[in-house]
């Protein structure tokens, strides 16, 4: 079993920054891929940013502004997100993903808010 905890979420003014933080726990394996995706009022759940040993993604709205970031060692991704904007405010979610068996883990959720 995998368990998430996500930490650092809050209320911003637009232009700030937070950094997220997901400590995983339980059998983690530093070849299965880790990230972040998010889910707004009435709207679906969609990536963020992703990271693995052989790629790291970020979704479209949130590129050049966002960072994901692991540190093995402590089983942590980090998500530094810059130039806030309130279209950023949603629900942050850390995601595990094994490949074998294919599934999914997912956190609690931290929330993050930014005002205008």
């Amino acid at each position: 079993q995998v368990q998430l905890v996500e930490s650092g979420g809050g209320l911003v003014q637009a232009g700030g920054s937070l950094r997220l933080s997901c400590v995983a726990s339980g059998s983690i394996s530093s070849s299965n891929a880790m990230g972040w995706y998010r889910q707004a009022p009435g709207k679906q759940r969609e990536l963020v940013a992703v990271i693995s040993p052989n790629f790291t993604n970020y979704g479209d709205s949130v590129k050049g502004r966002f960072t994901i970031s692991r540190d093995h060692a402590k089983n942590t991704v980090y998500l530094q997100m810059n130039s806030l904007k309130p279209e950023d405010t949603a629900v942050y979610y850390c995601t595990y993903a094994t490949m074998i068996p294919p599934r999914s883990y997912w956190g609690q959720g931290t929330q993050v808010t930014v005002s205008s």
